[in-house]
């Protein structure tokens, strides 16, 4: 799964790599160096490919009646969007790009869990597979939009810490995900190449999704860690 990400690049740098204007909400959001489901994601949607904005991290269906009585999912299995009567409408009609630098996975047994850094070996940012969705209730008050990241089978870096994997997008791939037809953005989420990527340990400090440091991207000695334990790290 992907439940932790970071995004610390530039504005400018991501207006440049994305063409895309900027709201205030991004440029209120940036640099984050551990980002949380809470914190939102930086996305860029089809209905609007200009701009990126920041939604809610975790999918609630149009079609819900009280977003609270069905799942928010953060991920969604790409293998399963086709055939999913949470995602199915999304596919067709709301996909977008949800941008980080890197993400963290977690390895090892719950409470020994050692926490990863993954990156483009070039540290530049890059594009999630994501699905949108804007909810509205009943009386037209608090329009919603939340998103959720696409999932896949885990490249050689990723599986020897987890055994999924978020769908990135090469530079490439992001148009025929974002505004191609079903066919053309089901052919793009493949995994990603094994090549490009660095995995590295990092502090467990990350595991606290309150602590907000660039020291969370420094490649750690794993022998010399200690301290603070998991109690919030994904599985």
């Amino acid at each position: 799964m992907c439940g932790r990400t970071s995004l610390a690049v530039d504005i400018s740098v991501l207006r440049q790599r994305f063409d895309v204007a900027t709201t205030d909400a991004v440029e209120a959001y940036v640099p984050k160096y551990n980002i949380d489901p809470s914190d939102g994601l930086v996305t860029i949607t089809n209905e609007n490919p200009d701009t990126a904005d920041v939604l809610e991290w975790g999918f609630v269906p149009e079609w819900a009646d009280d977003p609270d009585d069905v799942p928010n999912p953060i991920n969604a299995r790409a293998e399963g969007v086709q055939d999913s009567g949470m995602f199915r409408s999304a596919l067709k009609n709301k996909r977008c790009l949800v941008i980080a630098d890197g993400f963290y996975e977690w390895q090892g047994a719950r409470g020994r869990k050692q926490p990863y850094r993954i990156v483009r070996e070039d540290r530049e940012p890059f594009a999630f597979a994501g699905l949108w969705s804007q909810w509205e209730p009943a009386s037209g008050n608090s329009l919603r939009e939340t998103v959720t990241i696409l999932t896949t089978e885990p490249n050689a870096v990723l599986e020897p810490i987890h055994d999924r994997m978020p769908v990135m997008l090469e530079p490439t791939e992001e148009t025929a995900w974002l505004t191609g037809d079903t066919t053309d953005a089901m052919g793009v989420l493949d995994t990603y190449p094994e090549d490009v990527l660095e995995a590295y340990p990092v502090s467990k400090q990350v595991n606290n999704p309150d602590t907000e440091t660039p020291d969370l991207y420094e490649q750690i000695d794993i022998g010399e860690q200690s301290g603070l334990d998991e109690f919030s790290a994904s599985d």
